[in-house]
This record gives structure tokens, sequence and C-alpha cells, in this order.
């Protein structure tokens, strides 16, 4: 069984993001940028399916800047074993991410696409969905728990009211949550054999996708400072601020 895990070079979480001067954008110029939070769990969980057994190759794909490959060669380094870097400059969005991952599963002949929930830069949540909408497979999303029987998986699902199982036909995209595991550390001798591991580069182009995009930031400004609270010394002057100063009642 092969599996295909998406991976998304985005700023390191730990890192505290600040908004360009000219307010067209976030810095990222000498900012520490890794794979993102939930893409590590699925490497982490594909990882795991090989280690039972389940799974015989693991394919990270990547796509986006040149320097994506630091984040595909450290997907090889926790167990990955071949990288596929989709080059482009350019801004993609979930749909046109989606439809080069189609391409990519088809050409791989992938039974499990797995990848984050979302991304920690955008937020968007939709290029697993769309993924499976576009290649008419069962998707598995917000997953907690995962487990592959024979030609299927079921897949627990972390929903408003608390868990849903659902079984699904192989092939099938799974997005994962934050309580399906913990991803490891590399070591130092795997981060080494990481960098001899076979990376391909591509474009959108081979996979008959174009990046252009229809949508543009037109401004990004940092959210308003908090303003200091007061301390108000009767229900009665709470109520009055809330009325006449807070305006909510």
């Amino acid at each position: 069984m092969k599996a295909l895990v998406a991976v998304k070079r985005v700023v390191d979480y730990n890192v505290k993001v600040r908004v360009k001067a000219d307010n067209s954008g976030v810095e990222i110029a000498n900012v520490k940028m890794s794979v993102n939070p939930f893409d590590e769990i699925a490497v982490e969980e594909a990882v795991r399916l090989k280690e039972k057994g389940v799974v015989t190759e693991i394919v990270v794909v990547s796509v986006g800047v040149k320097e994506a490959q630091e984040q595909i060669r450290g997907a090889m380094a926790l167990g990955a074993d071949r990288g596929i870097l989709v080059e482009t400059a350019d801004t993609v969005r979930p749909l046109q991410v989606a439809k080069i991952l189609k391409g990519i599963a088809e050409a791989e002949s992938a039974d499990l696409i797995i990848l984050g929930k979302q991304a920690i830069d955008d937020d968007n949540n939709q290029t697993g969905q769309m993924l499976a909408a576009l290649m008419g497979i069962g998707q598995g999303t917000f997953a907690s728990e995962v487990n592959v029987e024979g030609g299927a998986v079921k897949v627990t699902r972390e929903i408003d009211g608390g868990l849903q199982t659902v079984e699904l036909p192989l092939p099938a995209v799974i997005t994962t949550d934050l309580r399906l595991n913990e991803p490891r550390y590399a070591k130092l001798p795997n981060i080494m054999a990481a960098k001899k591991k076979p990376l391909d580069t591509k474009t959108p182009a081979d996979y008959g996708v174009a990046t252009a995009s229809n949508i543009s930031v037109v401004k990004v400004t940092p959210p308003a400072e908090r303003q200091a609270g007061v301390k108000v010394a009767s229900v009665d002057a709470l109520i009055d601020k809330l009325k006449n100063e807070a305006k909510v009642i």
C-alpha cells in the first residue's frame, strides 16, 4: 500500500507573526519556517502505518517555493521514502493544490492520501475535501484515530457532538486532527540519510494546473491591540458601562 502525504511550508508556530511595513502581507524574510503542524501529524500517522506493515511506501509532496525542499527532507528524516516538490513562486489556492495532488495521487496510484486538516497560515480547511471530491473517493476529515483493515480504512472523526466513525473503501483521503498522534523528533542519522533519498521537482503545469489567481490581497493589518479593562464598584455601575459605554445591552 502506498501513502501520499502532503506537507506545507509555513511560518513556525513559535514565531510571532509580523505584518510587512507596506501592509502587503506577512513578513517571512529571515523568519523560521517549518512544516505545518497538522501536516506533521499526517507524516507521523503514515510512518506509524508503515511501522505496522500496513503501508509499504510513503511519498511526501509539497507545493510551493524551492525552499520547501527543506520541509520535504524533514518528512523523509521521519520515515518518508520519496519526495516530490511541485515548485512555484505563485500563491496557490486550495483548489489549485487539490488539483495538483489529484494528478500526483493518480500518477502514483496512491491508496491513502493523508494531509493536515488545515494550514496555520490561511486556516482554509478546504484542500482535503476538494481533493476527495475531485477524485470521487471517500474522505475522513478531522481524524483522531485511523485503522486500516483489508481494503478499507476506519476513521474516527472529531465532530461538534462528539466522535463519529466512518468506514471508507480505499483509496481514500484523510485529514488529521490534533489528537490523532504526537509527532516524533527526527534523529541525526535519519536526517543525514534523508539527504540521499530521491526528491523529484515538478511544476504545476506538469499536472495541467494554472497557478494564476483571480484573488488578490488588498491589505493585511495586525489585529487591534486589546485595551486594558476597568474595575467597577457595583453591579449598577457595571450595567451602566455595558449599556452606555460598550453599548452591548
